[in-house]
């Protein structure tokens, strides 16, 4: 006779217990203001702190719930926390917490259509709403037949899979060029490490890309990429893609997407934009200048869990001709074969991703956009805008500091006059008080060809963050100007 097996929660456990991880979530969205911002865990503490082997027998949820306040939380770096200024935002709610709870429950693997219908079609309905929301052209929507979205896990993920389409559509529509010749990715000295890294998984070779000359507003130079396209071309090597920026990593700056969208047409190059932290602000329509000239774009993505109040991970990927992908991505075995798919009648989205199995991660965005409304997301947006330029006036008032790029985001650049030296101090006594974080870059000194100047990123997204936080973060910022300059 078979054993019973082990124990499972039922119903009415799972009820309780839920609700008590209910309240603890809400309790810790209470009191998240009273960690230390920056954890402040050493190398190895957290691992230390566990037992060596597993429990052999089952433990009590208390026992669980104890040791997640005494071990876990004293490691986490807390980006929930409205002085969360580092990187770029990582937005948590409510409404996308009770989606993953949901989905998770569901236990839905949305690999095909046949799998559950609704994982898959709730993933198009809801793509379909945010290009509209962004203001995206036509040829993005799924209804034209041609192109349409899918939910990634990360904008990498995305470039990733914008660098193996296009891939693939060049060989298909060029069978009769040289194979051997090497391909040619194009990028501005600014963008995201993601290119170099998915020309290096697409097996394209790192040295594939060119990193292209910006301007004074640290934006990629249309004249630049059209010469280094030219010297590739005169050298044998094939220009294949151009991955435009709305929103760097280290300034938030703006690549003018429509001449560069220009010359890719003129050029035949796939056209990627990269919008994943800015491309939120889109859905204002006085911030869409942003991606001027997106009707040209190939492939477009922008992360809603970055800036949208849409939990990670929900990064969101339109394609113009679902073709590429499909000529680039799909593989049918037999055991995936199925009437709906034969018949070409449905999206199957493990065609349009690198991986098969995929979440019902739709469900995030289709309880954030019902909870909030787009006008809801819109006054988000807005606020955190007025919330940078608050602080980016604050910090032009006083004369020990300077402003290093030109906000276009909620993200501002500055640093201490005084030099790097004194700009590093100053990040790391913030960081250290517990009472902020920040992140750091480097950015070229206008006055200096060829120098970069060590740069404190403040990026202003947090879900919970106010006027007062703000006004809070530059007093501390100034208190220890004064104690770093003092020597």
């Amino acid at each position: 006779m078979a054993e019973a097996g082990p124990p499972h929660m039922s119903p009415d456990e799972f009820r309780e217990a839920a609700g008590r991880i209910a309240d603890w979530v809400a309790s810790y969205m209470e009191r998240v203001e009273e960690f230390p911002v920056m954890s402040r865990a050493r190398p190895g503490e957290v691992f230390s702190s566990l037992p060596e082997a597993p429990p052999e027998g089952p433990e009590p949820l208390d026992a669980v719930m104890a040791d997640l306040e005494k071990l876990i939380l004293p490691g986490l770096t807390h980006w929930q926390s409205p002085s969360f200024f580092g990187y770029f935002p990582a937005n948590a709610t409510g409404p996308a917490m009770l989606a993953d709870m949901v989905a998770s429950g569901l236990g839905v693997q949305g690999m095909l259509w046949s799998t559950s219908p609704a994982c898959t079609e709730v993933e198009t309905r809801v793509l379909d709403w945010l290009a509209g929301m962004l203001g995206l052209p036509e040829r993005f929507d799924s209804r034209t037949g041609i192109g349409g979205g899918v939910i990634q896990g990360t904008a990498s993920e995305a470039t990733l899979v914008a660098l193996v389409a296009a891939r693939a559509r060049a060989l298909r529509n060029d069978p009769d060029v040289d194979h051997s010749a090497p391909f040619g990715v194009y990028t501005s000295t600014q963008a995201h490490s993601s290119i170099v890294k998915g020309a290096s998984i697409a097996g394209l070779g790192a040295d594939a890309v060119r990193l292209i000359e910006v301007d004074e507003r640290l934006a990629m130079r249309p004249d630049a990429l059209a010469e280094a396209i030219a010297r590739d071309r005169a050298a044998g090597r094939r220009p294949l893609f151009v991955c435009a920026t709305v929103g760097t990593t280290s300034s938030a700056a703006i690549d003018p997407v429509r001449p560069i969208g220009e010359l890719c047409r003129r050029e035949n190059l796939w056209l990627h934009v990269d919008a994943a932290y800015a491309g939120a602000m889109c859905v204002c329509p006085e911030y869409r200048w942003i991606i001027d000239g997106v009707e040209h774009a190939d492939s477009f993505v922008f992360n809603p869990h970055k800036w949208l109040l849409t939990n990670f991970d929900c990064s969101a990927f339109w394609v113009a001709d679902r073709a590429d992908l499909l000529g680039a991505l799909s593989i049918t075995p037999e055991y995936l074969r199925n009437a709906a798919s034969d018949a070409g009648a449905v999206i199957d989205y493990r065609d349009w991703q690198i991986p098969l199995g995929r979440r019902f991660r739709s469900l995030k965005l289709w309880f954030v956009i019902r909870h909030y409304g787009v006008e809801g997301l819109r006054e988000f947006i807005r606020h955190h805008l007025g919330l940078a330029e608050l602080f980016e006036s604050l910090v032009r008032s006083d004369e020990r500091f300077e402003i290093c790029a030109p906000r276009t985001t909620s993200l501002v650049c500055f640093r201490l006059r005084a030099g790097d030296e004194p700009s590093r101090e100053l990040l790391r006594r913030l960081n250290e008080s517990g009472a902020m974080f920040l992140t750091h870059t480097t950015l070229p000194d206008p006055g200096a060809p060829g120098v970069d100047r060590y740069t404190l990123r403040m990026a202003i997204g947090a879900v919970r963050t106010q006027e007062q936080h703000i006004r809070a973060a530059w007093r501390r910022m100034q208190e220890t100007a004064t104690e770093v300059l003092a020597g």
